[in-house]
């Protein structure tokens, strides 16, 4: 059964309202997709499954994310879809995986996807690993712990004038863009946040820089 904080995330979640830079278009535009969020508990304590994109992708090739994809047509909706998109990245299981709620839909203006997040318990955990190694370069489980060390946070400068947004160094991972401000919103919800300095703003890195502008 999944912890009660995560139960309490999920319903919280589930009510807060969706910034604007990521509401979808009013008109219906984008393709339907989902990330799974699965969280699990680790020998110092809660911890969430990331995946480092491909370098071949040329979206979001080498970025951190959650598991997931587009929603075919034959899955039964987001949740399906996460699970299924997990399985075949990550190699898990799911039959060990709890869904325990989903967040409100988001959009991902680079890949014009219309996301929505859902929150899953790891209650029996499976060996995880780059199942599709076209798709997914690498597979690490983070402990919370690691991702509220206000030391491995901070602000991203983005190429042209945009704003500076939160992210992570974490696992030898530099965590940005729609996961790092999904993982913002959790770890507030959840009540896990510790202080961090939000006057740290670092460049986006030559590499991965040259991803985003290749895209």
């Amino acid at each position: 059964m999944a912890p009660g904080w995560l139960t309490d995330l999920a319903i919280k979640a589930r009510r807060q309202p969706v910034p604007p830079a990521l509401r979808p278009p009013a008109d219906g535009a984008g393709r339907s997709a989902a990330v799974l969020l699965l969280f699990g508990e680790s020998p110092v304590g809660p911890d969430i499954l990331l995946i480092q994109r491909s370098t071949k992708d040329r979206v979001h090739g080498g970025q951190p994310a959650f598991p997931g994809g587009g929603v075919d047509p034959q899955d039964d909706g987001p949740v399906a879809a996460a699970l299924r998109e997990a399985a075949e990245e990550t190699g898990v299981d799911p039959s060990g995986v709890e869904v325990v709620g989903t967040m409100p839909e988001v959009y991902v203006w680079r890949s014009r996807y219309r996301v929505t997040p859902v929150l899953a318990w790891w209650h029996t955990p499976s060996a995880v690993h780059p199942a599709s190694p076209d798709e997914v370069d690498a597979v690490e489980r983070v402990p919370i712990a690691e991702l509220t060390d206000p030391a491995n946070r901070f602000l991203l400068r983005y190429p042209g004038g945009l704003p500076p947004s939160v992210a992570f160094r974490v696992r030898g991972l530099l965590v940005w863009g729609f996961t790092a401000r999904v993982l913002d919103s959790v770890l507030s919800i959840g009540g896990f946040e510790r202080p961090w300095d939000r006057t740290r703003i670092e460049d986006m890195p030559p590499d991965v820089l040259m991803q985003v502008t290749r895209a």
